[in-house]
């Protein structure tokens, strides 16, 4: 089990280490015989796995070894041509594999090592009865590894069915994002956040910036309101076919696109090389997630910037994410922007790291007084209530026993049980 930063190389940590243990048996014969797939990696997205295998195929660049990538939403006859030809290391997302499976077109007899890499995504995403019908056709005697950014409890339960007495590597602290992103929330209120990502975007005039949706259909809307606010931008998501999104991506990285709208699809694997800023639109569900979201932003040494855009009813989201940074995160108050008094106080409130002391709000611009919400119930004194009711009658004191002169109602017809007349 590894677990390490986003961005520290965690695909280097075990290609070389695999290419390394397969060179010894690396042929230049042509046949396909002498190239069974040795090396097994399952991702759960397709970018994931895409960068998995070209990273495989750089570090093997002087090596007699072949390497290729399976996924979803493209044609399968390319991938059976290139599984045909033989490869040592394959690649693949869980679906598609398990279609090479039931087409014949793929087989496990040499496999001697499994590997799973960003393993708590693909239980998040219910690859998990997948995963164990894969396993269940490999031999019995391999050795399997797992990585992640994070390990939740769920994931170290998988790991104990899955690993014998697995040797576990942690660099740095469990679930701790990268040291070189720096954080900033911005309360704002909800029906206000289109209009802020749009001032944050032209007041700073940022060139490349990822920005996260909770839905695919958030990612389609924005991406399309950022175009009309005359900002490149597009969306990746997994309704797009992949060449779509493998478009999408490219229009990004070389800066014909400077806005990238995603879902969480693009928060595991990506490496886009000097990505500047990461802004979570929507706050993820999982406070995991946001480690991996702001991953993708100072990678390598890089430094980067996390920009949060917190409305008043995700606070609990928000305070779930400083539990798991083990920090808390610097909330600026951009005016024009700013949520209802009543709710923008308890929102603005953090705990200092030392000493417990509640630390004030920071505003971006002229400060301004933030009042703190009040109750004019619980602020004045106490007063005993008059015996009168409020339209002046007299209160008179109900007695639980019936009043003479009025027959009670016999049970059933207040069951309804009693025949109507006529």
């Amino acid at each position: 089990m590894g677990g390490a930063q986003t961005g520290t190389g965690k695909t280097a940590a075990f290609a070389l280490p695999a290419l390394q243990l397969l060179a010894p048996q690396a042929s230049t014969s042509t046949s396909p015989a002498r190239h069974p797939i040795r090396v097994l990696v399952l991702a759960p997205t397709r970018e994931l796995a895409i960068q998995v295998e070209e990273s495989f195929r750089v570090y093997s660049k002087h090596l007699p070894l072949r390497s290729t990538c399976v996924y979803g939403g493209v044609d399968m006859n390319a991938q059976i041509n290139e599984l045909r030809r033989g490869v040592e290391v394959l690649v693949a997302t869980p679906g598609r594999l398990l279609d090479h499976v039931q087409n014949k077109t793929v087989m496990f007899n040499q496999v001697s090592m499994l590997i799973l890499d960003e393993a708590d995504r693909m239980l998040d995403m219910g690859f998990m009865p997948d995963i164990r019908r894969i396993i269940a056709l490999l031999p019995v005697k391999r050795q399997n590894l797992m990585f992640s950014a994070t390990f939740p409890e769920e994931i170290r339960k998988l790991a104990k069915t899955l690993l014998h007495n697995p040797a576990e590597v942690q660099v740095a602290a469990k679930n701790a994002p990268a040291e070189l992103v720096s954080h900033v929330v911005h309360p704002v209120a909800r029906e206000k956040k289109r209009e802020l990502l749009c001032h944050i975007i032209k007041e700073r005039n940022l060139k490349q910036v990822l920005v996260f949706s909770g839905t695919r259909i958030g990612a389609n809307r924005l991406a399309h309101q950022l175009r009309r606010e005359h900002i490149h931008a597009d969306a990746i998501h997994g309704d797009k076919t992949q060449a779509e999104r493998l478009v999408a991506l490219e229009d990004f990285k070389s800066g014909k696109v400077a806005v990238l709208v995603a879902t969480d699809v693009a928060s595991r694997g990506l490496d886009i090389e000097g990505l500047p800023q990461v802004i979570n639109f929507d706050v993820p569900h999982s406070p995991e997630d946001y480690v991996h979201r702001i991953g993708r932003t100072g990678r390598a040494g890089l430094t980067g910037e996390a920009i949060s855009l917190v409305a008043p009813d995700d606070r609990e989201k928000l305070a779930a994410i400083e539990k798991l940074i083990r920090r808390s995160i610097e909330r600026v108050l951009v005016p024009g922007f700013e949520p209802g008094a009543a709710t923008v106080a308890p929102l603005m409130a953090r705990e200092r790291s030392r000493g417990g002391r509640r630390e004030g709000p920071r505003r971006a611009g002229p400060a301004r007084a933030v009042k703190p919400p009040s109750d004019p119930i619980f602020a004045k004194p106490y007063e005993a209530t008059a015996p009168e009711a409020e339209s002046g009658e007299k209160y008179e004191e109900r007695s639980t026993t019936p009043q003479r002169g009025k027959p009670r109602p016999p049970v059933a017809a207040l069951l309804g049980g009693l025949k109507r007349a006529g």
